[in-house]
């Protein structure tokens, strides 16, 4: 297999790796959020800022940040989870912006309906933060619940996208 290809990226809620496989796009991670990868698990990834698919990820979150769109189109390589976790993250890919579901309802959709907490885990391990939708989900009774990269990054996400749950402030979206 070929070593991944990666780019750091500094985001409006603050520095992200990007990884690109042979396959499409791996990984979006916020530095240092629960599950990403370790420098240890980087050994090896190969720096890439030119890379096409790297390139477009990165316009492509420019665009989002800045309100611009609210879909990505990109391919995903999404092999590094389970079949069970690969069937979550790709149920993500149909929540649109601006609205949500819940861990319960998710795990209805995969036709799993006592799965909820095991779709909860995978939904944690989502390798590719904001392209596949994880901030889309939340408690059952509407409550910002886990985020890998932070409650508040989940909140600035779906506030950015026009969540109506989302706490409605004069604060600006993103920090100084």
């Amino acid at each position: 297999m070929t070593p991944l290809l990666t780019q750091r990226w500094n985001s409006p809620l603050g520095p992200m790796i990007l990884a690109a496989s042979d396959l499409g796009l791996c990984g979006v991670w916020f530095e240092g959020q629960r599950h990403g990868p370790s420098d240890e698990h980087m050994q090896g990834w190969t720096t890439d800022t030119g890379h096409p698919l790297l390139q477009k990820t990165s316009a492509q979150l420019l665009a989002y940040f800045a309100g611009h769109i609210s879909h990505f189109d990109l391919p995903l390589d999404l092999s590094a989870g389970t079949a069970f976790q690969q069937s979550v993250w790709q149920a993500l890919l149909s929540i649109p912006s601006g609205q949500s579901q819940s861990y319960g309802d998710l795990a209805r959709l995969l036709d799993n309906p006592k799965a909820v907490r095991a779709v909860g885990a995978a939904v944690g391990r989502n390798p590719v933060s904001i392209i596949v939708p994880c901030h889309r989900i939340l408690g059952s009774g509407g409550q910002l619940t886990g985020y890998a990269a932070g409650l508040w990054r989940k909140q600035a996400l779906l506030k950015l996208e026009g969540h109506p749950l989302a706490p409605t402030s004069t604060a600006p979206i993103f920090p100084e």
